[in-house]
């Protein structure tokens, strides 16, 4: 099908007014902010094929549609800050009632203006990786999204050499002159590894759709599938914090206690329980919308249906990590109190010690009459320094004996309960080996009465 290819806005022919001053044709604007927002516009023929063409957010006829995607930047810009960039790349046609609903945080399905609108944004900063935001306004020829940040496998690619459909070799700094040697694709450690953690495969394998249902499930199917990735990255990096402390030592666990490690992904956990749950909210509200839809197939009905207890699945998994998180937390900290009441237990033991004695020396060092062995000039006392030390000698090794009698006092009637426990076992069997021989000499069966 021959699609007509428009001409891009900025190169709108202009002419100028009475006054000198030009204008733009059409009613074509320029941006306020130019660059600080990503743009994809696309137009399909319904049999499979698609297009770029001009962002003019115009609808298709007939059995053509258009899409239109929006991508915010991720960084610390304020809500408003994200309303002027749609302003400045939706308006017109689209009101500012349109752009509020697409904006606005927490989750909303309605008609808005004859459209179909629902979003699911999480008011999280916009910064975290753990912050998503997908917005749509459908139409029966054309479907408006705007996320933030890139949303993977939500766009399409023209069908070619894969990298998941090749064998390629892994690099490692073993194998480079055999690399060399062999050729073909080298795949890098790090992108193996974050293969690893895709739920997905690449955009070059999306099927493209034929209507606008089709595409309604992929940005919603593309959305679930990013979640997926977080929760499976997360999963793979609380295995990999467990082996470490199954490993590490003090200086680990201390590490990772004053980094606040586990608070942190417990609340990062929140938030993506928290997208959800947005998500259980909006998408069955947007299935019973879609079903009076006639443009809607039964198909994409079920396939949305499907989607939605994939959420369901996936919130369960989020459950389970937080409770994990959870037990890793209270294990640390009740390693980290055990650690203060060792340290408490020596200082308590030190007090102890040094306590009679302390008392013994300050009762020789009072400055009064009276006192045994505190007259310098006395020649019957001038062994006084000997004895006081002999006094405090006899009342540590006195402190010390109570230390040690309990757990002597503990194991000696450890050992008389084991020795207990032995007699009565020699005693019931010999009164079962009696009561054996008594039931043979009576003939066996019961023992008579």
């Amino acid at each position: 099908m021959d699609l007509a290819q428009v001409q891009p806005a900025g190169d709108a022919e202009m002419e100028e007014t009475d006054s000198g001053i030009p204008i733009l044709e059409n009613n074509v604007q320029r941006t306020h902010f130019p660059g600080m927002v990503r743009k994809k516009s696309y137009i399909f023929d319904g049999a499979g094929n698609y297009y770029t063409k001009e962002w003019d957010l115009s609808e298709g006829s007939g059995k053509q549609f258009c899409w239109y995607h929006v991508e915010l930047p991720k960084g610390k810009q304020k809500l408003s800050q994200s309303a002027q960039y749609l302003i400045d790349v939706l308006c017109p046609p689209l009101k500012l009632q349109d752009i509020l609903s697409l904006v606005s945080n927490g989750p909303f399905c309605g008609y808005v203006d004859g459209a179909l609108v629902f979003r699911v944004n999480s008011p999280g900063p916009p910064s975290s990786n753990f912050t998503f935001r997908l917005a749509a306004r459908v139409t029966e020829n054309s479907v408006i999204t705007v996320s933030l940040g890139r949303v993977p496998r939500l766009g399409f690619s023209p069908v070619g050499r894969s990298l998941l459909s090749e064998i390629p070799s892994v690099e490692s700094p073993y194998c480079r002159e055999e690399r060399q040697q062999g050729g073909g694709i080298v795949i890098r450690e790090h992108v193996l590894e974050f293969l690893l953690t895709m739920n997905h495969s690449e955009e070059a394998d999306n099927p493209v759709p034929k209507s606008v249902s089709n595409l309604v499930v992929h940005v919603i199917d593309t959305h679930i599938d990013h979640l997926q990735d977080v929760v499976t990255k997360l999963e793979m990096e609380l295995d990999s914090v467990e082996l470490e402390l199954d490993r590490g030592g003090l200086a680990l666990r201390k590490e990772m206690l004053d980094d606040r490690r586990f608070p942190k992904m417990h609340l990062n956990l929140q938030r993506l329980l928290q997208v959800i749950a947005h998500g259980e909210q909006v998408f069955p509200r947007v299935k019973e919308k879609c079903c009076s839809k006639h443009w809607f197939a039964s198909e994409d009905i079920n396939s949305l249906e499907e989607l939605i207890g994939r959420l369901r699945r996936l919130k369960e998994n989020v459950g389970f990590l937080a409770n994990r998180v959870t037990a890793i937390q209270a294990g640390l900290d009740s390693w980290q109190s055990e650690q203060i009441n060792r340290k408490l237990y020596y200082l308590s033991f030190l007090s102890v010690i040094f306590l009679p004695l302390s008392v013994i020396t300050g009762v020789f060092g009072m400055n009064v009459g009276g006192v045994p062995w505190t007259v310098p000039k006395d020649p019957a006392l001038k062994d006084g320094f000997r004895n006081v030390m002999a006094l405090c000698l006899a009342m540590l090794i006195l402190v010390l004996l109570c230390f040690i009698c309990p757990a002597l006092y503990s194991r000696l009637t450890a050992w008389r309960r084991r020795r207990s426990l032995r007699r009565s076992w020699s005693h019931n069997r010999r009164s079962f080996v009696k009561r054996s021989s008594a039931i043979q000499e009576n003939g066996g069966g019961y023992i008579r009465i």
